[in-house]
């Protein structure tokens, strides 16, 4: 279950970086039958003392927006929306519980935002990926995090993390390259304003939610033949 961090500018309260509440955190918890929930017991705060909420499993969040897990290669994967400048694009190891934190306010995507009482740098877990926001500039208003393409239909898509904004409605494309690290593409300039879910089918094959529009539309390659045999 994902929180932002409770509104107002900037977090002037904190909570992204406080453990003794779930606001700006991702929690982890076991749906029991008697509508309570259990707490994982390796959930990574369980032990950590009366302060710091059990639930929480990673923290340090603006706005974690539509987070979906990736069972085959691996990841859970999210969008972040940020506060002025940037937005940003996440993933963690699946069973990887060991509490990461994503850095907000001390780090707005990658750049220092609010330094006075952070640690050092490397306590936190920097994005893939950021996308400048319409308010410094770029053309995003709110990342909308996606899913990893595992259908059968679009070779081409396979393997593809993708994503879009509420605003620009660009999509772009995540994709390992191979050698550690991640090849990042734009593959559809413009789409109408509104996106809000990304989503698969139980075949694996993507839908998009729009709620300006009050539609969905499916996620297609639009050249979904093989690549051409050329000779000389």
């Amino acid at each position: 279950v994902t929180f932002g961090d409770g509104g107002s500018p900037g977090d002037p309260d904190g909570h992204a970086q406080n453990l003794s509440d779930v606001l700006g955190d991702i929690i982890r918890i076991h749906p029991e039958a008697d509508s309570t929930y259990s707490i994982p017991p390796d959930n990574p705060f369980v032990n950590a003392g009366p302060d710091t909420l059990p639930e929480i499993w990673a923290s340090g969040f603006r706005n974690p927006y539509r987070f979906g897990f990736d069972t085959t290669g691996g990841y859970l994967w999210w969008g972040d929306v940020g506060q002025n400048t940037y937005d940003e694009v996440d993933q963690w190891p699946i069973g990887d519980n060991s509490g990461p934190n994503f850095g907000w306010k001390c780090y707005e995507g990658d750049v220092p935002f609010a330094l006075a009482g952070c640690q050092d740098s490397a306590a936190y877990v920097f994005p893939l990926v950021t996308h400048l926001n319409y308010l410094g500039g770029g053309n995003w208003c709110a990342a909308i995090g996606g899913r990893v393409y595992r259908g059968a239909r679009f070779d081409r898509l396979y393997g593809r993390y993708l994503y879009s904004d509420y605003c620009s409605g660009t999509f772009w494309s995540l994709l390992p390259d191979g050698a550690g690290g991640w090849t990042h593409e734009e593959v559809l300039a413009t789409s109408p304003y509104g996106l809000s879910c990304i989503a698969e089918g139980a075949d694996g094959e993507l839908f998009v939610a729009n709620n300006a529009l009050d539609r969905i539309d499916r996620i297609v390659d639009h050249c979904p033949m093989g690549p051409p045999t050329i000779d000389q």
